[in-house]
């Protein structure tokens, strides 16, 4: 009987369909010093489908260039390295930080706490989505 429901659920489009990624408001981290040649974006990116998909690219209402970035953690140390795409794994999600992966930001134009900016993510899969991040400074990152 279970079978023969999960094949009709399955005939009729209940399973492997791809939904649009998701995502809510992100944060900027404001560069410590003016004139910084560097700063991150950081957003959590949620899959409701049954189908991976993935972080291609980035880009922002500045232009400029924006990589792709992970940490690879090696022993107690670590590094930082591009990465080609970031997965966001089928009813789950990518949700960048400090610690993993990021936005970088190449040569920024001057930010300040508060302001808000506008990202546009793009994937394999879904389409391109717009999202706003809000610039914080170190240490100045509300929860949630």
């Amino acid at each position: 009987m279970a079978l023969a429901l999960l094949a009709g659920w399955t005939a009729v489009g209940g399973a492997g369909r791809q939904r649009p990624v998701e995502a809510g408001p992100g944060w900027v981290l404001l560069p410590a010093t003016s004139g910084a040649s560097a700063t991150a974006a950081f957003f959590t990116v949620r899959n409701p489908g049954d189908i991976p998909d993935e972080l291609t690219g980035a880009s922002w209402e500045f232009g400029g260039r924006i990589t792709l970035k992970r940490h690879r953690h090696e022993g107690a140390a670590g590094r930082w390295e591009p990465a080609a795409v970031l997965p966001v794994p089928e009813r789950g999600a990518l949700a960048m930080a400090p610690e993993d992966a990021d936005l970088m930001i190449v040569d920024p134009p001057e930010l300040r706490a508060g302001q808000w900016v506008e990202f546009t993510l793009s994937f394999r899969h879904s389409p391109d989505l717009r999202v706003r991040a809000e610039v914080v400074p170190p240490g100045g990152r509300r929860a949630g």
